[in-house]
């Protein structure tokens, strides 16, 4: 990993270095052109990160000034702990920035505001066919063997 690398959180003048990111990860999983997220969803996404009363909190990654990479993540209560658990939601490094330890460094960071924030566990989802992300993911935390189902109402 470069040593210029900085993990932080990020800020309200962030906006125009992390929507690419954000862009790319949306496009990487198929919500591009036609499919893209509404722009309202992109507007309360950003403003969240930055509502004290909302647990959905932004990290960012720099490389000598550069933004290149991004997670998301938020805290929620559980049925079977007592203290709140982390979701890693999002996870994105500029495909030309994959394989220096971006997305490794993004995680090990949540892993610390996750237990800065009381939670004893950090789990996310990827898709099946994510296998450069998967490659890292089963080095960093072990994966439960439970499949996601999901319906929209």
């Amino acid at each position: 990993m470069n040593s210029s690398l900085t993990i932080r959180p990020i800020v309200q003048g962030d906006f125009h270095s992390w929507k690419p990111l954000w862009d790319g990860y949306n496009a990487f999983y198929g919500r591009s052109g036609p499919t893209s997220l509404p722009h309202e969803i992109t507007r309360t996404t950003w403003l969240r990160f930055f509502n004290p009363i909302e647990p959905v909190f932004a990290l960012v990654a720099e490389n000598q000034g550069e933004m290149v990479g991004l997670t998301h993540y938020l805290f929620h209560r559980s049925t079977t702990r007592i203290e709140p658990v982390c979701y890693l939601q999002d996870l994105f490094t500029l495909s030309s920035k994959r394989g220096q330890g971006i997305g490794r460094a993004l995680i090990q960071e949540v892993y610390v505001q996750a237990q800065l924030g009381g939670a004893k566990r950090v789990y996310w989802q990827t898709h099946t066919t994510n296998f450069a992300g998967r490659q890292l993911y089963d080095k960093v935390a072990n994966h439960l063997g439970f499949i996601v189902y999901s319906h929209d109402v």
